[in-house]
């Protein structure tokens, strides 16, 4: 059975260091290669095998297999040989489209143990794409007056190979009228450009052909070509001319919009676009007199486009122009008399003679707020007016004298409601039919601070992590107030019942806008919750305020590294413990007691062996921290034992802390007398004087436990003496009588027949028993184990 135990212990070990390794291949460097584009199938990239340094045999057995980043797979490996194949086309185009740098990733996995490897493979472009443009030809228009420098930027032909193999060059066709320039973009791209080198000259050549080659930089290197076409244009030399100087026309005032009164017409000998025309009025005509009419530019027609009146204006005269499409243009003149026939024909005027832009939205109503004259230039009937205001705002208008009015508050104002009325006022008069006019004035409501500042919410829960960055911001309680300017502005300051003084030595409130900044870090361990009022303020007069409770609710983050309590080291050194020899399986050395100042996950310990003298002897609770044997101590083993225990969290990421144990296997008193000035002599010294130091020591120590074991035996047999029942099991060395029957509890030794209880703590718990194996008394240091009464026995 023990023999099984230590296999699986053995076994456990391998298993932590294949997953130790594991981890480390993990780690490793990148395997690099580097092949051209349009490689057939089973075009060798490179031997795995001999990169990863292992044999072909061992790349069979264990299961080597490849794993891409793409979805298509372009590679695969020959377990057999261990090189690395194209399997598939590669386009790098289609691949990586123009990127300057193409690879395709892979994983190499190797099982039993399993081991990782990354891996690339760089795409090197090849030239096997030609230069292309993006149309057929490239049609270019040139008057014949432009002059020699002129540059036309040309269609850019693409390639979509890169670096050299992409377009380096430009060139034409000879010609004796053009050039090309070639600019270098901040990409790298090359962009073409025609010159004009000599004048040109339509009566002498009229259209220009000759080809643009794109060449790219590889080897061999590709072309495409475009054919380029040149037209030119004639010269803008013949200025139109009107069929009549002067045009004439008469008109009703009441004529409607879009009546024709005249159409103008001139002819331009030239050709072409130096023919076409178009009409306009000349600038130099005054806009009130042009408004009123419409010119047609294509057709030359002058439309009525608004009402006109006779009593405002009875006549127009109106320059107009002819303009070709020529370049430069040139223009024809004409003049344009328009007479008006009178007819009555006038609406109702409004003037605004006094306007309140603004009134106040505590004004009483009945407020007057603006002043008008409403006339009519008409006689009679047709200049009887009447007016009233639109339905659905709060003011009303009033006459006050002849055709003066006056326009007042009707009801209370509310900006906050509407801030802005457009008053639609209508005039008519008494004709038949009646003509009116509208007249909008626009009223603004001026503020009043009667509307205090309003939180979104009344209480804020605020959630910060712990160690915070001193001056960052880690709230803003933003509040609104629907009034207006200063009454709108809006300051922030800490008030209420500040608890214990915390918010001015942690927190910082900007005032401007409300934004909460931390002064200093928190710690979740010293402060965990805390509540504070916020106050916002507006700046009217009265300042009106409200306030927001803010809870702030600091949140754990691991930040504290487990603390081993127990057992604790002795005068910097670690920990020794006494084990019998003749513990058995399962005994329990001691316990590793560890507190964390972290709360929840953050502070949920846990325990593992780090290091071992001997593995497969002690093993740990996971989550108790009990040191026990996994298997009987063996004769063989050393008599000395160091165990490293790892103390870890549960927190993202994880603190740990280590605690090492030495344990000191004993058989006798004799023995464990020699065993502790082992450990305090294991590190050789040199000095006589340390040595004579060491020495007396340990005298002084063997004799303090002399005395405690002669005290103990005395009382004993003084127990046993006074009832006949013996509780300590006391036997001197050597002593050839048996031992009496041993009893214990958990916390206390009962050594009085009469129910005499002398407590002692765990770590000066005592037992002098003899094994059966041994004719030799074996002294005991037990701390703090205490297996149940029925596993005691003498």
């Amino acid at each position: 059975m023990a023999n099984s135990q230590q296999n699986n212990a053995l076994e456990f070990r391998a298993m932590v260091l294949i997953f130790i390794l594991h981890a480390l291949h993990l780690g490793l460097g990148l395997i690099r290669y580097s092949i051209p584009e349009e490689m057939e199938y089973g075009y060798s990239v490179g031997n795995i095998a001999e990169n990863l340094r292992i044999t072909v045999r061992q790349l069979s057995a264990r299961k080597c297999r490849l794993v891409s980043a793409e979805e298509r797979q372009y590679l695969e490996v020959n377990v057999d040989t261990g090189v690395l194949f194209v399997s598939s086309r590669i386009d790098r185009e289609q691949l990586c489209a123009q990127s300057p740098y193409c690879t395709i990733a892979f994983q190499i996995i190797l099982e039993t143990p399993l081991e990782m490897y990354r891996g690339e493979v760089e795409i090197v472009d090849i030239n096997d794409n030609s230069p292309t443009f993006p149309e057929n030809a490239i049609l270019l228009q040139m008057a014949e007056s432009i002059a020699p420098g002129s540059r036309f930027p040309l269609e850019r032909a693409l390639d979509p190979d890169v670096g050299t193999n992409a377009v380096t060059e430009y060139t034409i066709s000879r010609n004796d009228q053009f050039g090309l320039n070639v600019n270098v973009r901040e990409d790298g791209t090359k962009i073409a450009e025609l010159v004009l080198e000599k004048s040109l000259d339509r009566e002498q050549e009229a259209s220009f052909q000759f080809a643009l080659m794109a060449i790219d930089g590889g080897t061999p290197s590709r072309s495409g070509t475009i054919q380029i076409n040149i037209s030119v244009l004639d010269n803008n030399d013949n200025a139109p001319v009107f069929e009549n100087e002067v045009y004439t026309a008469n008109l009703e005032e009441n004529a409607p919009v879009g009546t024709l009164v005249v159409k103008i017409k001139a002819i331009d000998l030239d050709q072409g676009t130096n023919a076409e025309l178009k009409y306009s009025f000349v600038n130099l005509v005054p806009e009130r007199v042009r408004e009123p009419f419409s010119l047609d530019p294509e057709s030359g027609e002058i439309k009525v486009q608004e009402q006109l009146d006779f009593e405002e204006t009875n006549s127009y005269e109106l320059d107009v122009q002819a303009e070709d499409n020529g370049t430069p243009a040139i223009t024809g003149h004409s003049k344009i008399l328009i007479r008006l026939i009178d007819v009555n024909d006038n609406a109702p005027e409004i003037k605004v003679t006094s306007l309140s832009g603004q009134v106040s939205e505590d004004a009483a109503p009945g407020t007057v707020v603006a002043l008008m004259d409403i006339t009519d230039r008409d006689s009679g009937e047709n200049g009887e007016v009447h007016c009233h205001i639109t339905s659905g705002v709060p003011f009303k208008i009033q006459s006050s004298l002849d055709n003066h009015y006056k326009v007042t508050t009707s009801r209370a104002l509310d900006r906050e409601t509407t801030s802005i009325y457009n008053v639609h006022i209508i005039a008519w008069d008494s004709g038949s039919p009646p003509l009116s006019t509208n007249k909008t004035i626009q009223i603004s409501v001026s503020d009043v601070n009667d509307n205090a500042p309003q939180f979104f919410q009344s209480s804020y829960t605020l959630y910060v992590m712990e160690n915070n960055a001193p001056g960052a911001s880690i709230f803003t309680p933003t509040a609104f107030d629907p009034d207006l300017d200063q009454n709108s502005y809006i300051s922030y300051s800490f008030r209420g019942n500040i608890q214990d003084s915390l918010v001015p030595t942690y927190l910082r409130i900007d005032s401007m806008n409300g934004t909460i900044y931390a002064l200093r870090s928190f710690d979740y361990e010293k402060l965990k919750t805390f509540q504070f009022h916020v106050q916002a303020r507006d700046a009217g007069a009265p300042p009106l305020s409200s306030r927001a409770s803010v809870n702030v609710i600091i949140l754990d983050q691991n930040d504290n590294t487990p603390v081993i309590v127990s057992p604790s080291e002795q005068n910097g050194s670690p920990a020794v413990q006494i084990v019998p020899q003749s513990a058995g399986q399962g005994y329990l050395v001691t316990k590793i007691m560890a507190t964390d100042a972290d709360s929840g996950q953050n502070a949920r310990l846990s325990f593992r062996v780090l290091q071992a003298a001997e593995p497969a002897l002690f093993s740990v609770g996971r989550n108790s921290g009990e040191i026990r044997t996994t298997r009987s101590i063996l004769g063989h083993d050393d008599t000395s034992q160091s165990l490293v225990i790892l103390v870890s969290d549960n927190g993202q990421p994880s603190l740990s802390s280590t605690a090492t144990i030495r344990m000191s296997i004993l058989g006798n008193v004799s023995e464990k007398i020699s065993e502790d000035m082992d450990l305090h002599n294991d590190s050789g010294h040199s000095s006589d004087i340390n040595l004579y130091l060491i020495v007396t020591f340990g005298s002084t120590s063997v004799l303090f436990l002399l005395t405690i074991v002669l005290l103990v035996v005395l009382k004993c047999k003084h127990d046993v003496e006074a009832d006949g029942r013996t509780v300590c099991c006391c036997k001197p060395r050597n002593s050839k009588e048996a031992f009496p029957r041993c009893s214990a509890q958990r916390d206390q030794l009962n050594c009085s027949a009469a129910g005499q209880t002398l407590p002692f703590p765990e770590s000066y718990h005592y037992s002098a028993c003899q094994s059966r194996e041994s004719p030799q008394s074996e002294f005991l240091f037990l701390k703090p184990y205490n297996p149940p009464a029925s596993q005691w026995r003498c």
